[in-house]
């Protein structure tokens, strides 16, 4: 029985339409999903249609042991869709769809309440794109106690004067390799992980930034050390799901004060693990058991 206090999700709730089908989509309830298969308490703000895709993304949730009695339900705005297009010799291009449900999250105060006595908040740049979901979150940002921001810069959807804003609110910034190129270039600064990271803690009073880097691993900039972990080698591609899992693990290391290089060992395998083929949601639960070398780097006085 989980007796913790929450971690909280906030934005989009979606379904991804590909070629092959849909699948329950949208950064902020995939990490969710994932936190949940972890053992964290849990809980997803969102807002899906009184429609079809929205009652199935609702049955979805259940299915995984997910709380989305803080799911919004609209009469007026249709539930969420990126529609993914295959072009011969061309990379996949997502199309988000707008406006729809999760573009109208409304603050109310029993969002405030649950904001107010979590353990994280957990935000990202797309659900910002739209004026009341951008007013609700950061009204919650305002009472939340720990605050996480996953970037994930979506163009056309995002502003650097928003995504500015939303650094300066945060405690613990994820992002990845081509998210610190664009930012730091946006603020005049190198991109190389050994300063970049440590700048932008200083900078935006961050108490840890972590990077992603695809096949490459991850680095977690904490407490003036800088953990990098050179990942595991797994058949397929980085995947968004992936993504979702690796921040999850992440997260619910910090949550038990694991120290950091553990917590970061733990989300690469867990991004690994989900980016692996598999006819299923994979389960996180059975994870962790992985061990691989790491390096804590610490800058030399006055670098």
């Amino acid at each position: 029985m989980h007796t913790a206090a929450p971690i909280v999700c906030f934005g989009e709730m979606l379904w991804d339409v590909l070629p092959t089908g849909k699948q329950p989509g949208g950064t902020p309830f995939k990490v969710a999903v994932h936190l949940q298969q972890l053992g964290q308490e849990v809980r997803l703000i969102s807002r899906v249609g009184d429609d079809e895709l929205g009652q199935e993304l609702l049955a979805y949730s259940a299915a995984q042991g997910l709380d989305c009695s803080l799911v919004q339900q609209s009469e007026t705005h249709l539930t969420g869709v990126v529609k993914a297009t295959i072009r011969a010799g061309q990379a996949v291009t997502h199309t988000i769809l707008n406006p729809v449900a999760w573009d109208y999250i409304r603050h109310t105060d029993a969002l405030r309440a649950i904001v107010s006595g979590a353990a994280m908040l957990v935000y990202g740049s797309l659900a910002t794109r739209s004026a009341l979901s951008r007013e609700t979150l950061y009204r919650l940002l305002q009472v939340a106690s720990f605050k996480v921001f996953d970037v994930n810069l979506r163009a056309p959807h995002y502003t650097w004067a928003g995504v500015k804003y939303l650094l300066r609110q945060a405690d613990l910034v994820k992002l990845t390799q081509p998210e610190l190129t664009e930012m730091m270039r946006w603020l005049g600064q190198p991109a190389d992980e050994e300063t970049a990271l440590p700048w932008l803690a200083q900078q935006f009073s961050l108490q840890a930034v972590c990077l992603t880097k695809n096949r490459h691993g991850a680095a977690l900039w904490t407490g003036n050390q800088l953990f990098t972990h050179p990942g595991f080698a797994v058949a397929g591609p980085g995947t968004s799901e992936s993504a979702a899992a690796f921040l999850a693990a992440l997260l619910a290391g910090w949550q038990a004060r694991q120290p950091p290089a553990d917590s970061l060992r733990r989300a690469c395998a867990a991004g690994a693990l989900a980016a692996t083929p598999q006819p299923a949601q994979p389960d996180l639960s059975a994870l962790l058991t992985y061990r691989a070398p790491f390096i804590c780097y610490t800058p030399s006085p006055g670098r």
